[in-house]
């Protein structure tokens, strides 16, 4: 998915709320103003990251918040496991709520607001116009093997989890694989995290070889870039996830809230609505 100036600005902005140096700011403006035109947003907040060490040191370390959050959905696991099984489509009800975890975003918004997370969790209910993209997931999910599932943020992982035991009783053929971040990068989850919350024991657990918010397919290891060719089924959790691998020749599915304005005008729709697409 194409950087574009309004991200841009989006993240200068970001980097003047935090401080008024002007050295810093220089730097950031001249990394932004000079990108190539095929980079993508998680490239460049490597970049930042590594600007901001230079002058302040280490970045925020969000290991509070990511415990705060999978502690949280945890203490919820069985209701809403009950919750899924108990409703209509079992299957299209877990993946609305583990888009509901994506959320969890401390990178995208502004503040993580625990209310507003629990009450989405008052509509669950899969909406129709989403319906196609279901169909032809479920179709797909009934012919093929190896599925493979790009996560996002920690406390959107055991909801992931519930996910997955939907879909290994539906589809009791399909071999789960889960990538995870191969470092810290802001909430987002790795191989520590998914394995607190027992992600391990729905799927194999592999990481994407970096500390990168999102999947950059250059710049996986060996070991992702061999899971994702192989895979007969991509599903794509986050924003960072769409914005990175989106448009890269990939056959896969997505699906997110729509968290910032580039999302919400690209599709239309008011904040944090959820997305299930297909490419």
């Amino acid at each position: 998915m194409k950087f574009s100036d309004s991200c841009a600005k989006c993240m200068y902005d970001r980097q003047l709320k935090k401080t008024d140096n002007k050295d810093y700011l220089a730097e950031i403006k001249a990394v932004l103003d000079n990108r190539p035109e095929d980079i993508t947003s998680p490239e460049l907040v490597i970049q930042i990251n590594k600007i901001h060490e230079k002058y302040f040191g280490p970045l925020p370390d969000f290991k509070d918040e990511k415990k705060e959050y999978n502690d949280l959905v945890l203490s919820m696991e069985d209701d809403l496991r009950k919750e899924i099984e108990s409703s209509e489509d079992p299957l299209a009800t877990s993946i609305v709520m583990s888009r509901i975890g994506n959320y969890i975003d401390f990178a995208a918004l502004h503040q993580v607001d625990k209310e507003t997370f629990l009450k989405l969790f008052d509509d669950t209910k899969m909406r129709e116009d989403e319906r196609q993209v279901y169909e032809s997931f479920c179709d797909k999910c009934s012919k093929s093997k190896r599925f493979i599932l790009l996560t996002d943020n920690c406390g959107e992982i055991v909801l992931d989890k519930l996910m997955f035991e939907q879909l290994k009783k539906r589809y009791p053929q399909l071999d789960l694989m889960i990538m995870v971040r191969g470092g810290d990068v802001s909430n987002d989850a790795t191989m520590e995290d998914a394995l607190y919350v027992g992600l391990d024991k729905v799927g194999k657990l592999i990481t994407n070889g970096a500390p990168i918010a999102g999947t950059v397919y250059p710049r996986l290891s060996d070991e992702a870039k061999a899971a994702i060719d192989n895979a007969d089924i991509i599903f794509s959790k986050g924003q960072a996830n769409y914005e990175s691998f989106a448009c890269e020749g990939h056959h896969a599915f997505y699906t997110f809230l729509c968290k910032c304005d580039l999302f919400i005008n690209r599709f239309k729709v008011p904040k944090l609505t959820g997305m299930f697409v297909e490419e």
